[in-house]
């Protein structure tokens, strides 16, 4: 797996950001607190709070430049800030964050494969460093944190070469790809796969979710490090 990088707290206002890096893809996350929730959430008559989450590429994140309202209105951008949201939100437990909404802005700075996970990775520090900061000001009484959540892309490339966390490269030319999301206890929350060419068999898929694990271990251990205990 490429090499973990983590910079929190990267943004002076925001209440919680993080510089996520895997390898050569930087993703900039951003949490943001407001006290109500959005109407669909209100008409329902819960009590519990919200989280949800915004995608977008920076225009020359990439190796030319794209059109800013293309990369964040597109159907993908849209697609992405969805599984950044369901991600996100199955590591909190709602019922304890009030009528209030952590919104996850994840702006990717620089593109080498695998910005939805990196995006989900860092999502998940910038939302708990959110709810820190909501704790250290006695808005809530604990932190609601269920599960670390951690996410990576798996793929067979190379005339059967099985690869953790697939570069750009190793993306485009994969025979088959995979975006794994996991709570650290070992739970799927997520798994995204296609064949690009074969199709591939059930011991395959299982050899690569075993994979995925051992990397999405990796990856919530960094998360403990960087954040510390959550209570």
């Amino acid at each position: 797996m490429r090499k973990i990088k983590i910079v929190k707290n990267y943004l002076k206002h925001a209440e919680g950001s993080c510089m996520f890096s895997m390898g050569e893809t930087k993703v900039l996350c951003v949490a943001s607190v407001e006290e109500k929730v959005p109407p669909y959430v209100e008409q329902k008559g819960d009590t519990h709070g919200w989280v949800t989450a915004e995608y977008a590429m920076l225009p020359r994140s990439c190796n030319q430049r794209s059109s800013r309202k293309r990369l964040s209105e597109g159907g993908r951008a849209q697609e992405i800030s969805r599984l950044i949201g369901r991600a996100l939100r199955a590591s909190v437990d709602l019922s304890k964050l009030g009528k209030r909404t952590i919104t996850i802005d994840c702006d990717v700075i620089r593109a080498d494969g695998g910005t939805r996970t990196a995006s989900i990775n860092g999502g998940f520090i910038a939302l708990a460093l959110a709810l820190k900061n909501l704790k250290e000001k006695k808005l809530l009484k604990s932190i609601p944190i269920r599960d670390f959540v951690g996410a990576v892309s798996v793929g067979i490339y190379d005339n059967g070469k099985k690869i953790l966390d697939l570069s750009a490269k190793e993306d485009n030319n994969a025979d088959l790809d995979m975006n794994i999301v996991m709570t650290a206890s070992g739970k799927f929350i997520e798994v995204q796969g296609t064949a690009e060419g074969e199709p591939f068999s059930r011991k395959e898929m299982d050899e690569l979710l075993d994979m995925a694990y051992k990397g999405i271990k990796r990856i919530t251990s960094a998360q403990e490090k960087s954040l510390g205990a959550l209570k």
